[in-house]
């Protein structure tokens, strides 16, 4: 299967993965980092390390100065507008829990919070807990006999009661990128809070939050090709004020006594603490470095390798869940558990991932137990496809 990835040269990772004979489709759980990434990082403490915004001396402005090209930087990725704000989490699952408690105050009992059937766990539990701590309704979006949202149905259920909507763009389980733009114009038209999970689908399309009407939108690092530990919750200037401060501590502070405090606006009133600077700037170093890729060409490449797996493992007759159509293909083979197959997968150096993958309820709604998934990224090539068909095979030929 000749697809070869001109991008695999760039990733010490997964060439190091290649000489243990080692097959990385896990890139959904967290993506091998290219040189840039870490050539930065360690460029960053070779070169002296201070906080940021404290201090008067050289290092300290140096590493501010850093820090805060570093989220324009990222602003310019995520094609914000310049009123826009970007801050910075730990990742996608802190943003969406700064977001619940941070909107908390806007809700009363009997209103409602509303989330598709194919959330993560990560878009999940903290509305739901929101939902139960307020008295709040938490209504769940359908899907399809393909596992896509029913947009149409979603929009009725719309109503004067709802306050939050908060989907995923693209499904960890599913794997299938849907047109979320009337379902988000509906909701800002009625008053509605939107929230967008970017998780997984941000590295497989650039975002572009000048033409995509939501409120907020997460993303984290690590799936990004960048470091760990590092999150972007981007928020609209209309909607940046609705937030309320929810963690306190160091640099939030506008002014404080023992028994009072005013706190900064967005951004810094919303990242307390000593950030993880170099991480941050790593991360845009990362991004700075995708920006100069060709995009058209890697869709095509993680397109041809997304088309090469779903035909192999329909032509072996494997249950594909949904109609996925980027980046990620979930699947069982019939009368085989997924842990017993993951496992032999695994002695065989193919890393892919087996179990609920944190959508338990998702899972549970198809009735089933688990699934294995694959996953593609710009550096995987056709040898790996091929190596991984070739150790299912003998697993099967175990197994069943």
């Amino acid at each position: 299967m000749f697809l070869p990835s001109p991008w695999r040269q760039f990733f010490p990772g997964i060439l190091a993965l290649a000489e243990q004979q080692q097959v990385w489709l896990d890139s959904a759980a967290t993506a091998q980092k290219p040189h840039v990434m870490i050539d930065t990082l360690t460029q960053y403490y070779q070169h002296a390390v201070a906080n940021v915004h404290r201090a008067q001396h050289q290092p300290g402005e140096r590493a501010t100065r850093a820090f805060e090209d570093a989220r324009s930087s990222i602003s310019k990725w995520l094609q914000a507008s310049e009123d826009d704000q970007v801050i910075f989490t730990k990742g996608t699952t802190e943003g969406i829990n700064l977001l619940s408690q941070a909107l908390a105050h806007h809700l009363q009992a009997g209103d409602e919070i509303l989330i598709s059937a194919y959330e993560h766990h990560a878009n999940l539990l903290p509305w739901q807990q929101l939902a139960l701590s307020r008295g709040v309704k938490l209504k769940i979006l359908a899907m399809d006999s393909d596992g896509h949202v029913d947009i149409d149905a979603a929009i009725a259920q719309l109503s004067a009661r709802s306050k939050i909507l908060a989907i995923s763009a693209l499904s960890n389980v599913i794997g299938h990128q849907q047109a979320l733009e009337p379902l988000l114009q509906a909701a800002r038209a009625m008053g509605i809070y939107t929230v967008i999970d970017g998780a997984q689908a941000a590295v497989h399309q650039r975002p572009n939050l000048q033409q995509l009407d939501c409120d907020f939108y997460v993303c984290s690092a690590h799936k990004l090709y960048g470091p760990d530990g590092v999150g972007i919750l981007f928020t609209r200037e209309r909607a940046v004020t609705a937030l309320r401060h929810w963690q306190f501590g160091g640099e939030m502070v506008r002014d404080c006594d023992y028994q009072h405090a005013e706190f900064l606006p967005a951004p810094l009133g919303f990242e307390p603490g000593t950030p993880s600077t170099a991480n941050i700037v790593a991360f845009a170093a990362t991004l700075d470095w995708l920006h100069s890729l060709d995009s058209a060409a890697i869709a095509r490449h993680e397109a041809a390798l997304h088309t090469a797996v779903l035909a192999g493992l329909q032509q072996r007759g494997m249950q594909i869940i949904g109609t996925p159509n980027c980046a990620l293909v979930s699947f069982n083979a019939p009368g085989v558990h997924h842990a017993d197959l993951a496992l032999l997968l695994g002695e065989q150096g193919i890393a892919v991932r087996a179990g609920h993958h944190c959508a338990m309820p998702l899972l549970k709604s198809l009735g089933l137990a688990g699934a294995l998934r694959v996953s593609l990224a710009m550096y995987n090539d056709g040898d790996d496809i091929q190596r991984f068909f070739s150790a299912l095979d003998q697993a099967l030929e175990i197994l069943q």
